[in-house]
Order: structure tokens, then C-alpha cells, then sequence
């Protein structure tokens, strides 16, 4: 070990900054958990503060809506994993097979600029879209259909939701699988072309299953995160009227937590989201490694 950080210190040094982050922002605030064990009060600490076990996990059980909330949630992150993670592996497959370097650059440029825009600016661009004046009302009168009032229709959040997501993060999302195909080798590809392997046949004998422990690694990661869906953007994008499809743990936590002071509370529903997630990331790296040989750990 001693000899290693001798040979390779460059990357050792590089490493403290992700270290040092993960230690103060990861692993102290863990600390800070036990807090939905007890009735915090800011003017006592959480060391002093009363001991009530589990209490407010019984209090988020017990909530009238919790099943609407929790069902929510559920719903919103299988669609998450479903249909919004696999879009940027496609993307990333065919910016692969442009050949013109100016022509792919320019695509991968403009599918990573929405990444950088906030939540606030992408729900402003959205519900300007789907106002009664905007773009897509506009179209529908074009065709003499009635004006709809997307973002205030329960029916249509969840849709809005995925192609949001889509939009915004799935071309920053094939970085990674960019770098990783990058790596393979080119005689590969040179040996299928010897072959008479189309392009379509390199994709999918080389390309993709090449590609697949980097895309089963960033799954495990996702799954991990799947009762974290993204405060900001549920937040921007809902309105009082898609509550019912909309309302999830972050922005319930959010108004009964946060708003009204009830620290142990949102403590303990985002240890509660924490073990879930725990449990998802176990079971699905038992099963990747089944598969693929691969995981996590």
C-alpha cells in the first residue's frame, strides 16, 4: 500500500477534495439522524432533545394521505427508471455513429445545455408553453381544438414530468456512456467490419454489451435514488390542482416538515427514503452480479 501511494500520489492528492466533501457533507451529517428519534428543538440540540423513538415514523404511517404520497412517489420513480433512464444510452449509442466531428459536437453541445438551466427557468419556459396563449394551445387552435390547460390537469403531470426530465438531463446523462465507449477497442470494430457486420450488428454485439456494466453500475446509483426524485422539479412543476398525482415525499415533507418547523419529522422521512433506497441497491446489485458479473460491490 505504502509502495502504491508512493508510485501513483498525483491521483492520491486529486482524490482529497472528493474525500474531504463526502467526509463533512456525507458522513458527519449522519450524525445528525438521530434527531427522528427524538422531538428536536433548536434551542436544545439534538444531544438534550427528548427521546421519542419512533414517533414520527408512526406520525408518517399514520398520515391520511401517506398512501397517495408514498403511491405518488412509487409511480413517478418507476417511470423515472423505465422510460427516462434508458434514453440517454440510446442517445449516447447513435451520437456514437455520426461521423462528422463538427456535426456531433454540435448535437452533444446542444442536448448538454439544459442541463445548466435551474428548475425555476425550465418550469417558467414550461408553463408558458402550455398557457392559454402559449405554443401548444396555439397549435391545437390552428386545428380548431379547444384550449387545455396542461399544467393544471391532473392527468397530464406525470407526462410533463417525464419529458421534462428527459429534456433537461438525458444529454447530459451520456457522458458517461460517451467516455465508456470511447474506451472500447477499435480492432473490435475492425475485425466485425472484416467480418460483414453492419453497423447495427456492432451496436448490438459490441458496442452495447461492452457498454452494459457502465449502464448497470449508473442504474444501481439511480435505483438507489428512487424515492429521491428531485425536490425542485416536483416543486416548480405542480400546482394545487395536481396534488393528487403530483404530491410526493419531498414536497409533502416540504409543507408539514420543513415550513412548519418540524425538523425530526422531515429527518425521519428522509431516513425513511434512505433505507428503502438502501434495501433497492442491495437486492438489484445481488441480481446484477448474477447477470453480468458486475455491481457495486
Amino acid at each position: 500500500m505504502t509502495h502504491r501511494m508512493k508510485v501513483y500520489w498525483p491521483l492520491y492528492v486529486m482524490a482529497i477534495p472528493g474525500i474531504i466533501f463526502l467526509i463533512v457533507f456525507k458522513y458527519i451529517p449522519l450524525a445528525g439522524s438521530v434527531i427522528a428519534f427524538k422531538d428536536y428543538s433548536v434551542f436544545r440540540g439534538f444531544m438534550d432533545s427528548p427521546w421519542v423513538g419512533l414517533k414520527h415514523f408512526a406520525t408518517l404511517f399514520r398520515y391520511p394521505d401517506f398512501a397517495r404520497v408514498f403511491g405518488n412517489t412509487l409511480v413517478l420513480g418507476f417511470l423515472r427508471i423505465v422510460i427516462v433512464f434508458p434514453v440517454p444510452v440510446l442517445l449516447a449509442l447513435m451520437i456514437n455513429e455520426i461521423r462528422k466531428s463538427a456535426l456531433k459536437k454540435g448535437i452533444q453541445t446542444a442536448l448538454y445545455v439544459p442541463h445548466f438551466l435551474s428548475w425555476v427557468i425550465v418550469a417558467g419556459i414550461v408553463f408558458d408553453l402550455f398557457s392559454l396563449s402559449g405554443l401548444f394551445n396555439v397549435v391545437l387552435g390552428w386545428f380548431h381544438y379547444d384550449p387545455v390547460l396542461v399544467m393544471q390537469e391532473s392527468a397530464y403531470f406525470r407526462v410533463v414530468y417525464v419529458l421534462t426530465s428527459i429534456w433537461k438531463d438525458a444529454g447530459w446523462g451520456t457522458v458517461v456512456y460517451m467516455a465508456a465507449i470511447s474506451a472500447i477497442d477499435p480492432q473490435l470494430y475492425e475485425s466485425a467490419m472484416i467480418d460483414g457486420a453492419s453497423r447495427f450488428k456492432q451496436i448490438r454485439l459490441i458496442t452495447f454489451p461492452l457498454l452494459l456494466p457502465t449502464v448497470l453500475v449508473l442504474l444501481l446509483l439511480e435505483i438507489g435514488n428512487f424515492l429521491d426524485l428531485g425536490f425542485d422539479q416536483v416543486f416548480n412543476l405542480q400546482t394545487p390542482m395536481t396534488y393528487s398525482v403530483g404530491d410526493i415525499l419531498d414536497t409533502y415533507v416540504f409543507r408539514t416538515g420543513i415550513q412548519q418547523a418540524q425538523y425530526s419529522f422531515a429527518t425521519a422521512v428522509g431516513l425513511f427514503q434512505s433505507v428503502i433506497g438502501f434495501i433497492l441497491v442491495y437486492i438489484f446489485n445481488r441480481l446484477s452480479k448474477k447477470v453480468s458479473d458486475g455491481g457495486l460491490w
